[in-house]
């Protein structure tokens, strides 16, 4: 009933930009924490940021890259700048906690994943 489907990855040469996003589709009644992480191949998924659902922000790539959402839109985005071969991976729309509505009840799934967004970045 719900998902997260990211968007906006793709291959970019080094010093480029992209901007993910992120959208909950679904009956969404509200989204708690949300964030990115990101994948690399051989590698443990680590947290790039994330976000509150009222703003405040916390960054493991600080500098380059700005995490914002749209909760009326139910959206997040990733903006990347100044991308360097490094931030090569897939990246991951999470959602901490997601409440919604189906079929006259009301839900809360927590720890919620999107399918991922490969970024490659060419040097």
């Amino acid at each position: 009933q719900v998902q997260l489907v990211e968007s906006g990855g793709g291959l970019v040469q080094a010093g480029g930009s992209l901007r993910l996003s992120c959208v909950a589709s679904g009956n969404i009644v509200s989204i708690n924490n949300m964030g990115w992480y990101r994948q690399a191949p051989g590698k443990q998924r680590e947290l790039v940021a994330d976000i509150t659902s009222g703003g405040s922000t916390n960054y493991s790539v600080k500098g380059r890259f700005t995490i914002s959402r749209d909760n009326a839109r139910n959206a997040m985005y990733l903006q990347m700048s100044n991308l360097k071969p490094e931030d090569t991976a897939v990246y991951y729309c999470h959602a901490d906690q997601i409440r919604y509505y189906s079929r006259g009840y009301y839900y809360s799934t927590s720890d919620y994943w999107g399918q991922g967004t490969q970024v490659t970045v060419s040097s």
